[in-house]
């Protein structure tokens, strides 16, 4: 049995020192190296190192997420955790983690990187009884991404392949959303796109990665409207 290195058994955080984010840094590097020796010994105990590794870069990330390098290395440690659950066949886990890589890729204006995570989990959560329930979440967020890049062809094929993929969606809040949210750029209608959101914000409120999705793409919406101005 391989020995575990004294920084995967001790990993002190000293939360009172001034640089308080780099150490926090430096243990979450521990626990991700610690998780490299358990994984060939004890599986459960390499998750949880994994575990508090994310963990405590997602607390680091609170913090500085501002700066677009830590969301990078944010992305990176997701990536790694969702292949360790997905390779100990722990579902629900990797889904999770994957949830994280395209959130914070669509930050980063990643948009197709985080359309193909929405979408695979998607796919792979028909067949499971209890993950098929959030199947229309994930198309909504993959369509959400596909508004962002402003091109109208793109969420209007991707709706129809959503719908093929998965039928109820057809008649979902989610799938109305993104087809009104579809036609009122079609439209280049700013008043009717403001409408749509607050109609459904009503009935299903919003959180703050749909607000900031949507406010980009109303912002593409004016400033189209202006460059149109300026041309008239």
């Amino acid at each position: 049995m391989k020995t575990l290195p004294i920084s995967s058994r001790k990993l002190p955080i000293p939360i009172n020192s001034p640089n308080h984010s780099d150490s926090k840094h430096d243990a979450a590097n521990a626990y991700a190296e610690a998780a490299k020796y358990y994984k060939k010994v004890d599986t459960n105990e390499a998750a949880s190192c994994l575990e508090r590794a994310v963990n405590i870069f997602c607390e680091i990330g609170r913090l500085n997420m501002a700066a677009s390098q830590k969301i990078d290395q944010a992305i990176v440690y997701y990536e790694k955790a969702a292949e360790f659950f997905q390779n100990e066949e722990v579902t629900t886990s990797a889904n999770q983690c994957n949830l994280k890589v395209a959130q914070y890729a669509s930050q980063l204006e990643q948009y197709e990187k985080a359309i193909k995570i929405y979408e695979d989990i998607a796919r792979h959560s028909l067949g499971n009884n209890l993950l098929k329930y959030g199947v229309k979440g994930h198309l909504l967020n993959a369509g959400m991404c596909h508004l962002c890049k402003a091109d109208v062809v793109s969420i209007t094929n991707a709706l129809e392949k959503y719908q093929d993929l998965d039928p109820t969606f057809t008649g979902t809040r989610e799938c109305k959303f993104l087809s009104d949210l579809a036609a009122a750029i079609d439209e280049e209608d700013i008043a009717k796109f403001t409408n749509v959101v607050k109609e459904f914000d009503s009935m299903t409120p919003l959180d703050s990665w749909k607000t900031t999705m949507l406010l980009r793409v109303k912002e593409k919406l004016k400033a189209k409207e202006l460059e149109e101005d300026d041309l008239t």
